[in-house]
């Protein structure tokens, strides 16, 4: 089947969750333990995220969470345009030469632009208008991050074509539980690859960022703009009580402080913690007698659970959600339907 051009799949003035995928060129392990040449590539994770941080900074899209593997790297991201439409023309201006800067230091990190910089988008209402739709696209968001770690990686090794494969994949998320089913998918890569055992082993995932910001927090107040997981968007969202709108961040770190689901971090990570011993037969612990709470409220049994998460990638292309929110979509341009798996039907009409 074709797959649909993201135009038709990803409206620009509209706020919406993609899961997007990139994998390195003939799927070599060129961010890991790469078994042709011996050679171990781990610190390229790294640059990508300190990508991932500076592009949460500046870009007006949320960082939902991510996972960095040795040939492919998830993320999950939510664009903004109802927070860059509040930014004005010099700070989209600013932003953007953030992004990509005219001068850098020493060290390659970019200077702040000058104001006859800043004026030379600012000044133009065309040029800042497409600006302005750039900073809040997860095109260019995954154009940018695969350009640079590729331009990086190739002077590194001396080589020159491509590093990541021509497209990225992109999945759009509709409902509440996709995205939760989602979510758990990228934080528990590692473990169903065996790269890890544990939440906290997770190395390069947002989970264990998020972990190692309560364990630090705890030990020693530390100030919200310096947590370690400052730049990802917070996971809880209260709609009863929570602030509406754009909700703009006031680190400064991350895009907006608006979060992403009903369940605190605490609730989020129990799940995961029993989700993963669901999935690694014959990890240490024991599996508890009950499922978690939040899996009851959400509609959803174990096994469904299980199934979803370890299988998202193959059980959801273009659009990730319950047949009851997906079937009365129509792509933007050519008003097709969208195609939903059969295993996905009989899995998500079990939610309740």
């Amino acid at each position: 089947m074709v797959r649909l051009a993201r135009s038709e799949v990803f409206d620009p003035d509209e706020v919406a969750i993609a899961h997007t995928c990139s994998r390195t060129v003939r799927r070599c392990f060129l961010m890991g333990d790469d078994p042709f040449t011996g050679k171990n590539f781990d610190h390229r994770k790294t640059w990508i995220e300190q990508h991932l941080m500076h592009f949460a900074q500046n870009f007006s899209v949320d960082l939902l969470g991510y996972s960095l593997l040795s040939n492919h790297m998830h993320l999950i991201l939510r664009t903004r345009p109802d927070v860059v439409a509040t930014w004005s023309d010099n700070e989209v201006a600013r932003r953007w030469m953030m992004i990509c800067p005219h001068r850098r230091d020493d060290d390659g990190l970019p200077l702040p632009p000058t104001e006859p910089e800043i004026r030379s988008i600012a000044g133009c209402p065309v040029k800042c208008a497409e600006i302005r739709k750039r900073l809040s696209s997860v095109s260019w968001w995954m154009r940018l991050l695969c350009q640079r770690v590729a331009l990086r990686a190739n002077r590194e090794d001396e080589e020159s074509g491509h590093f990541f494969q021509g497209r990225f994949h992109a999945t759009r998320i509709v409902d509440e539980a996709s995205l939760l089913a989602c979510t758990a998918y990228v934080d528990l890569n590692p473990i169903r690859a065996a790269m890890a055992e544990t939440l906290e082993q997770s190395d390069h995932t947002s989970v264990q960022r998020r972990i190692e910001s309560i364990t630090s927090n705890r030990s020693n107040c530390v100030p919200a703009a310096k947590r370690r997981d400052s730049f990802l968007a917070p996971v809880t969202i209260d709609e009863r009580s929570g602030q509406i709108g754009p909700c703009v961040s006031q680190s400064g770190k991350r895009c907006s402080d608006k979060g992403f689901l009903p369940m605190s971090l605490e609730d989020y990570l129990e799940m995961l913690d029993w989700t993963a011993r669901q999935i690694a037969p014959g990890k240490r612990g024991r599996t508890p007698v009950d499922t978690p709470p939040v899996l009851k409220r959400l509609g959803l049994d174990g096994t469904t659970w299980c199934e979803l998460v370890s299988d998202f990638g193959r059980l959801f292309c273009t659009v990730a959600g319950r047949p009851e929110c997906v079937d009365p979509l129509r792509s933007l341009r050519t008003h097709r339907r969208y195609h939903l798996r059969r295993r996905a039907r009989e899995l998500l009409a079990r939610v309740d």
